[in-house]
């Protein structure tokens, strides 16, 4: 009895000091960015792009199983490089972002994939639909610091989404048979995150004044 009561302890033990060590990242709108590809009339893929991407990621640095992801992005912020075609793509044929302004992405776990990388499930919401999603990652990169010692990672991630699922069936029907547009959406997110500085980070980073130092200030 006392040694179950033991290893049940040093499991609570390991996996709390496992948890306590992930650290909190934030997207970095400004250095990440959401863009896809869809086919159009069967001959070419029509490009674009959102923006208003934010959310943040607990990681601890070193494991990837600790990878948790919460983001979203602002579909009104579409832009496919023609004006006509944007403000359609914002109507309720499609993202509808009056009635739908965000869609959003929560992981759910980590899956291995036997070539080395891995996956990352979760759900994805989007014109008010809920899906389970895969993203295939590439990273996270090492951690490096930027000049004003910020801590900052990076990592790229792609997934494919029929948009019938979602609810947007919108299509029409082309003299050869073929339909204006293809089902299959491919996403692929580059993110740049930054690390938040706990108490402990900004005592690392600001190390005590040295007896000369204090002599000077107190002048």
């Amino acid at each position: 009895m006392e040694l179950k009561y033991s290893l049940t302890a040093l499991v609570t033990v390991l996996c709390t000091a496992s948890a306590s060590q992930a650290a909190e990242w934030d997207i970095d709108g400004k250095h990440s960015s959401a863009t896809f590809k869809i086919r159009h009339m069967m001959i070419s893929d029509v490009r674009g792009q959102m923006g208003g991407i934010k959310g943040s990621v607990s990681y601890d640095g070193k494991n990837v199983d600790t990878i948790k992801v919460t983001a979203q992005l602002d579909p009104a912020t579409i832009n496919t490089g023609d004006t006509a075609r944007d403000a359609h793509l914002k109507k309720s044929d499609f993202f509808d972002t009056d009635k739908y302004p965000v869609m959003t992405f929560e992981s759910s776990g980590v899956i291995p994939i036997m070539r080395g990388g891995f996956k990352l499930g979760g759900k994805l919401t989007m014109h008010g639909v809920t899906k389970t999603v895969e993203l295939s990652v590439d990273g996270p990169t090492e951690a490096i610091k930027d000049s004003h010692g910020a801590t900052r990672i990076g990592a790229a991630a792609t997934t494919t989404v029929r948009r019938k699922d979602f609810g947007m069936t919108y299509n029409s029907v082309l003299d050869n048979g073929g339909v204006a547009l293809g089902d299959d959406v491919n996403i692929t997110l580059e993110l740049e995150l930054v690390k938040r500085e706990t108490a402990a980070d900004a005592n690392t980073a600001a190390p005590a004044a040295s007896s000369s130092d204090k002599k000077d200030s107190a002048k």
